[in-house]
């Protein structure tokens, strides 16, 4: 009995103790000010949210008048696989959170939104703890959504999802939440890269998942923390993925309270000396180093520093949520131009593949030698001499390879023959959705000096390009 009392006792002192021990990490860890997270991203006014739905809905017109026509005639979807939902169109800007495992991205999100110590919190932890693609919404009340559902749903932007397979809708999973920011922001967690893990071994195509998203993300913030700075083949292949979308990412040195002065200047400069190799842009990406989580900083570090970059990198947010529709119809024009240069080197595969047969050819193997070596037949050249096509914007020569053994050329119409007398013609339309419709859309956004005025520089909208020798 005496043995059991001392036990009770015992057990009691660590108790007790061990409260004493968590009231002095709380009194040393006090919760961060949010004030400044609220006052940038405007969640304090109470305006109503602007309604756009006038200006998307004459932007899906154009897309399904102008654009999509073409797009099917031409099947540029088995080129770029990228196919633009009418959910796509009308959703909110997506933030992409990307990175190595247990660097802060599910904790920065919770920041972010103020869901710590909520229902509605994303489960963080020292070890790999996020293995689902976890999309946040807003919503009227806390709603967890399945990935199944979320593919069937024709509304959401998320139904091409499903041609990634049923393994991958199982590690999809989207949360409701009834909060202010995400009425105007889409926010996108996904698994840490762990590179001693194949890709094969997650049970879906991973890379292809990322590119998914990364082709649809109107901000990327990739995100490390001190002690994983290393590049391996899975984070390399990664940065492969983002090449062309430099102008959305943002590089996030977290956990920085965690380093003194000396440490965290040596730390930023091993981040960019492994990812220099990864990103071939003469301007780097802009780098964010502060702490991203909702305890204060750690004393005797640069709290201002870390303050002014938490306040930029809110700005860089809100900045993209107020871009908004200028974002989307820039996309959409950007998406016309590449179709259009499809359209236009399709026809003149198919126009060269006529000149050259003869009634003793083998089609197959005449059609063969012009994708075998398009350039010994002027294909590329003649759409940029032709078009004032910048050869920046042509697609891959390779690609075409694939893309004609699978679309035999006897599927496709000359572009000459793609018109009616009610229609009229496929290219004239796209030529004007990228000229003129698009354009005076942003013009009727307060942007544009003349925005009903065709610009043919960029986008080359004619079949001759002007003889600036010539004589008026």
């Amino acid at each position: 009995m005496k043995a059991r009392l001392l036990l009770c006792c015992f057990l009691a002192s660590l108790l007790l103790s061990g409260q004493a021990e968590t009231e002095d990490v709380s009194e040393e860890a006090p919760l961060r000010d949010r004030s400044h997270i609220d006052n940038t991203l405007m969640l304090n006014e109470d305006k109503p949210a602007d309604d756009y739905s006038a200006v998307l809905q004459r932007l899906r017109k154009i897309y399904h008048t102008s654009i999509k026509p073409l797009e099917q005639s031409y099947k540029y979807n088995e080129l770029r696989q990228h196919e633009i939902t009418d959910g796509e169109i009308t959703s909110k800007p997506m933030v992409l959170f990307l990175g190595p495992w247990s660097v802060g991205k599910s904790t920065m999100i919770n920041y972010l939104l103020g869901l710590e110590n909520t229902r509605y919190q994303l489960y963080t932890g020292a070890e790999p703890t996020t293995s689902e693609f976890t999309v946040l919404m807003h919503g009227p009340k806390l709603k967890t959504i399945e990935g199944i559902v979320m593919a069937a749903d024709s509304a959401r932007s998320f139904s091409p999802l499903e041609k990634f397979g049923q393994n991958f809708l199982e590690k999809l999973i989207g949360i409701e939440v009834p909060h202010k920011l995400l009425e105007r922001v889409t926010f996108v967690d996904t698994p840490g890269i762990i590179e001693n893990r194949k890709q094969q071994e997650r049970g879906y195509p991973f890379n292809d998942v990322c590119q998914w998203f990364i082709d649809r993300a109107d901000l990327i913030f990739v995100v490390f923390d001190p002690t994983k700075l290393d590049v391996g083949l899975e984070l390399e292949m990664l940065f492969r993925q983002l090449k062309g979308r430099e102008s959305q990412i943002r590089i996030i040195l977290n956990k920085a309270d965690n380093l003194a002065t000396q440490m965290l200047m040596r730390v930023y400069g091993a981040l960019f000396w492994s990812l220099a190799p990864l990103i071939n842009v003469t301007e780097p990406p802009r780098v964010y180093v502060s702490s991203f989580w909702p305890q204060d900083y750690k004393p005797d570090t640069h709290r201002e520093l870390f303050l002014k970059e938490e306040i930029s990198l809110l700005e860089d947010l809100n900045q993209v949520i107020e871009n908004r529709l200028e974002n989307k119809i820039a996309f959409i024009r950007q998406h016309a131009i590449r179709v259009r240069i499809h359209a236009l080197l399709v026809d003149r595969y198919l126009q060269t593949y006529k000149d050259k047969m003869t009634f003793f050819s083998d089609g197959e193997l005449v059609f063969k030698d012009i994708v075998e070596d398009p350039d010994k037949f002027y294909i590329f050249k003649t759409i940029l001499a032709k078009t004032n096509v910048s050869k920046f914007d042509l697609p891959n020569r390779e690609a075409y390879k694939d893309f004609f053994g699978i679309n035999p050329i006897s599927n496709f119409k000359l572009l000459s023959q793609q018109c009616s007398y009610m229609g009229g013609c496929f290219l004239e339309k796209i030529e004007r959705a990228i000229t003129q419709e698009l354009p005076s859309l942003l013009g009727s956004l307060g942007l544009g000096k003349n925005p009903g005025a065709p610009n043919c520089d960029k986008t080359g909208c004619g079949e001759a390009p002007k003889n600036r020798y010539k004589k008026h």
